[in-house]
């Protein structure tokens, strides 16, 4: 099972937060992190932010990145969301 838990933040308090759930066997990694960050921008009533080289660095190195302003290209109420992967698929190999 893969989930991914997404926060929107406004002066340092948690102000909303999801998690997304993807059972998908079919689907790699990468197209669940980006179908679960539609599902949370379809909830929050956000617009898709962009993509930096920071947080495709970020979320690489530790499973986690921060989508500020800069990655919105309309205005956000809040200062910023961020999502982290908190269960990963377990991987064939490790099971066998």
């Amino acid at each position: 099972m893969f989930r991914l838990w997404a926060k929107e933040f406004k002066e340092n308090r948690l102000i909303k937060d999801i998690t997304i759930t993807d059972t998908s066997k079919e689907k790699n990694r990468t197209k669940k992190v980006f179908d679960a960050l539609d599902e949370v921008c379809y909830e929050f009533d956000l617009s898709r932010p962009i993509w930096l080289d920071r947080n495709i660095n970020e979320f690489k190195r530790i499973d986690k990145t921060r989508f500020y302003q800069d990655n919105f290209i309309d205005s956000i109420e809040f200062d910023f969301l961020e999502i982290s992967v908190i269960e990963e698929d377990e991987i064939e190999w490790m099971a066998n």
